[in-house]
């Protein structure tokens, strides 16, 4: 008996022995959620929480499409008169990119750092994948207020972090972001499934990492233009070359992954009337015939009908939001096609060592908008013939020209025109004409977040002082013309 009681018990001990690896096995909790979130969890979230920042256009965080005149309101009107206190708006912007992007990404490098078990290149991919998103949150809070807290940011020890030169930060964040270009191994994966724009394919994010150092290499054209040079020509040869490499958020048709238009916009999941669209960029269009007007706006009466901007509109009579705009599961655009084109010809234009000429690369932007937009060749063939459109014979310097273009088909994406007409100045936008008022003017960055001048007020006092006020009319360091 004692002989079959210690085979019985050698059995046991090798059946169980060959479904764990170590005794630490025996303690998980099969019934309740773990305490230890995976690096890739905390990627996905925090890529969402970027796209969601950039793509809702909640009054109460994001305004951009009211600075680039792309929307007006139907009857509240301190947004589109440029008002940032009488709601939270910059504290609600700044709490997304800080404590929902960035942190989430930090403590996700921290515990992919941790892990000795992950082969090196699949760990330096994904590293890369981080690093890139850093730069993009980075680069979005830099533009949007000028000096932030950098080099003590995301530190629980510092409760109340310096506020870092702006220009500082962006030289950094562009090493940065060559350091995770470095990194990348296109024959190793990268995170896959919690990787929502490309699942894993690591060429894709060189071009994409390569896409967005070109997009911030000419942000600083004209303040540093030697610089902007070399970073762009780094960065031509292996960026976006058709719709097919878009950086885009796949948002699904549930809450609390939806779209987050479709959350604030009569439609499925709201029947709030709130916004109608501008005239600024209807009549725009209108004059020129543009086939993306369909897929951009609701029609009235047949017809596509701007609001005035700044002023009451009565929601009935104006077109709104197209239903495609609307729709749940839209995806958010962080990066993509057009806009790389766009950038090449201006690079083009700036006499930079890139493929092909201004006109080439014009073309393929007006091209892939159209088309990503649902429109035909021939659509692509009749409006590039317009004298309005076509870069030979549209009116204006090339600054004008592109701008306008980029204007029109960086709709939907508030911030990304928002920064391009602050960059090109164009198309020649102007604040509304308000009785009474004291004349307005077009942000030309967000103020500080009420809590930083109650919490942190000494450093963002010096912050303010520094950049040359704390107001939405100081031009940040790359804005000199």
């Amino acid at each position: 008996m004692k002989k079959i009681h210690i085979t019985l018990l050698s059995c046991f001990l090798i059946l169980v022995s060959s479904c764990v690896n170590n005794l630490d096995e025996y303690n998980v909790d099969q019934k309740n959620a773990s305490d230890e979130v995976p690096p890739v969890t905390l990627f996905t979230n925090a890529v969402k929480e970027l796209s969601d920042a950039l793509m809702t256009p909640n009054v109460n965080v994001n305004n951009y499409r009211f600075y680039a005149q792309h929307w007006t309101s139907t009857q509240y009107l301190d947004e589109p008169r440029y008002n940032m206190t009488s709601r939270l708006i910059p504290q609600n912007m700044w709490d997304r990119l800080y404590r929902n992007t960035l942190m989430d990404l930090k403590e996700s490098k921290r515990l992919l750092s941790a892990d000795n078990f992950i082969e090196e290149d699949i760990k330096n991919n994904q590293m890369a994948q981080i690093g890139i998103m850093e730069v993009y949150a980075w680069s979005v809070l830099v533009n949007t207020f000028g000096d932030v807290p950098y080099t003590e940011a995301l530190n629980p020890d510092i409760t109340l972090p310096k506020y870092d030169d702006a220009q500082t930060i962006y030289n950094d964040i562009l090493s940065r972001l060559d350091q995770s270009l470095d990194l990348i191994s296109v024959d190793a994966d990268g995170f896959e499934d919690g990787d929502l724009f490309y699942n894993g394919d690591m060429e894709k994010w060189v071009k994409f990492g390569n896409s967005l150092k070109l997009k911030l290499a000419l942000v600083i054209a004209d303040s540093d233009a030697a610089q902007a040079q070399t970073l762009a020509e780094e960065a031509a040869a292996n960026v976006f070359t058709s719709n097919d490499d878009n950086a885009a958020f796949p948002y699904m048709g549930a809450e609390p992954n939806n779209n987050p238009v479709s959350s604030n916009v009569k439609g499925q999941y709201s029947t709030r009337e709130d916004y109608v669209a501008a005239s600024t960029l209807v009549d725009a269009m209108n004059d020129r015939n543009d086939p993306r007007r369909i897929q951009y706006f609701s029609q009235v009466d047949g017809e596509f009908i701007g609001g005035r901007y700044g002023f009451e509109n009565s929601y009935a009579n104006f077109s709104t939001v197209s239903e495609k705009i609307a729709d749940p599961t839209q995806e958010g655009v962080l990066l993509d096609f057009a806009e790389v084109s766009f950038l090449l010809a201006e690079a083009a234009e700036r006499g930079y060592s890139v493929s092909g000429t201004a006109v080439e690369h014009y073309t393929s932007a007006v091209t892939a908008s159209i088309t990503y937009w649902g429109g035909s060749a021939s659509d692509v063939t009749a409006y590039l013939a317009q004298p309005s459109v076509n870069y030979i014979t549209a009116p204006g310097g090339w600054k004008q020209v592109i701008g306008t273009q980029k204007w029109i088909a960086l709709y939907n994406r508030g911030y990304d025109a928002w920064l391009e007409w602050r960059r090109l100045d164009a198309p020649n936008l102007q604040p509304p004409e308000v009785d009474g008022a004291s004349a307005l003017v077009i942000p030309l960055r967000m103020i500080y977040p009420v809590n930083e001048q109650t919490l942190n007020g000494a450093n963002r006092a010096a912050a303010a002082e520094a950049i040359g006020g704390d107001s939405g009319e100081t031009a940040l360091f790359w804005d000199v013309n």
